[in-house]
């Protein structure tokens, strides 16, 4: 199959054009094809390299700045949400949300703007959707770490065309229980591990939650449990039980210090971190930062979740979320995006870039 994409096209109609293209996690390369050949052929100021389903492109230009614009192209399964439609101003499709509105933009950005005041490079990446190990911008950062390189990155998640400022980080822990097996009509002689979670439970019932200001975006932690398992039997008093608890963390804290305070709120039981990622401070005092936002209007506020701002804050590099779509709208099957704001995220880049 191949696709062709104009890149001289109204914003809408090439996110229309992107999103027509299904490009399921580990299934991208029909629409990673037409990107690289689009820009190829439609953007010869560009650089442009692939590797694997990841197309990168950049100017040369040799400007003071640079300035990273991130999408993945890759989107959830198929929900009976193919082919795109656009009714009343609002386009519904399978990643019309997450993220084609953004990679729409970015193309039209990328094409569009020959002149930049800033030297900018397009990261197009693939399998953002499934275990974070196999993520595109890994292996760009293994293998071509000069492209992760800027002093801005905008990754074009949807904020609803918001400056969403930085990310929260997150852990997961198991917390174990254990008792004494037994049968259930003797259950006096056992120890139940099951009900030895109601403490656990209790604690996070009990637990206030944490609101902080960094940079007059106000970040809120949460700390929930997510999963519950024991037992062996219908007529067993269970000899170990497991909660499994999610901590999102504001950014001020790193991945250790959010471990010394789940153990601190947990202590006396067995904790095991299971995962966890840091989050992402706001950056937004970054002299690039403070241009985007001039251009885009507004009030900034805080990435609540955890987003690809991490990576490039993990190298030093300020980062914000900013694309367009209402974000509670991904992987649902009405995702849809009003093309107001796929018109308006591309005029704010435009602007900002000096193009």
């Amino acid at each position: 199959m191949t696709v062709e994409l104009d890149l001289t096209a109204d914003p809408v109609d090439l996110t229309a054009a992107v999103v027509a293209v299904p490009s399921v996690s580990e299934d991208e390369a029909v629409l990673a094809d037409a990107v690289e050949r689009a820009l190829r052929a439609q953007a010869p100021h560009l650089e442009v390299v692939r590797t694997g389903n990841a197309v990168l492109a950049r100017t040369n230009l040799g400007r003071a700045s640079r300035v990273v614009l991130a999408g993945h192209i890759d989107t959830v399964p198929v929900n009976d949400n193919l082919p795109p439609r656009l009714v009343d101003g609002v386009l519904h499709g399978l990643g019309a949300v997450d993220m084609k509105g953004g990679v729409g933009v970015m193309l039209h950005v990328a094409a569009a703007v020959t002149d930049p005041k800033h030297d900018l490079t397009f990261l197009f990446y693939d399998c953002e959707e499934i275990d974070a190990s196999r993520n595109g911008l890994l292996r760009v950062e293994r293998d071509l770490a000069d492209w992760m390189r800027g002093d801005l990155a905008i990754v074009l998640e949807p904020s609803n065309g918001t400056i969403e400022a930085g990310c929260q980080g997150t852990m997961r822990i198991a917390i174990r229980t254990s008792g004494v097996r037994a049968h259930t009509a003797r259950g006096w002689m056992g120890v139940n591990a099951i009900h030895a979670i109601g403490a656990v439970l209790s604690t996070l019932a009990a637990y206030e939650t944490r609101v902080v200001d960094i940079d007059g975006c106000t970040y809120r932690e949460g700390l929930q449990a997510v999963h519950v398992s024991g037992g062996v039997a219908g007529n067993v008093v269970p000899d170990a039980a497991e909660v499994r608890v999610n901590f999102r963390f504001a950014p001020d804290r790193s991945p250790a210090q959010a471990e010394a305070h789940l153990r601190e709120v947990f202590a006396g039981f067995d904790v095991t971190v299971v995962d966890g990622a840091a989050g992402a401070l706001p950056g937004l005092t970054a002299p690039a930062a403070q241009e985007l936002l001039a251009a885009a209007g507004g009030t900034p506020v805080a990435k609540l979740g955890w987003t690809d701002v991490a990576r490039f804050a993990a190298l030093g590099i300020p980062a914000v979320n900013f694309g367009p779509g209402d974000p509670t709208m991904a992987h649902t099957q009405h995702e849809h995006v009003p093309v107001e704001q796929i018109t308006e995220c591309a005029r704010v880049l435009r602007q900002f870039v000096g193009g």
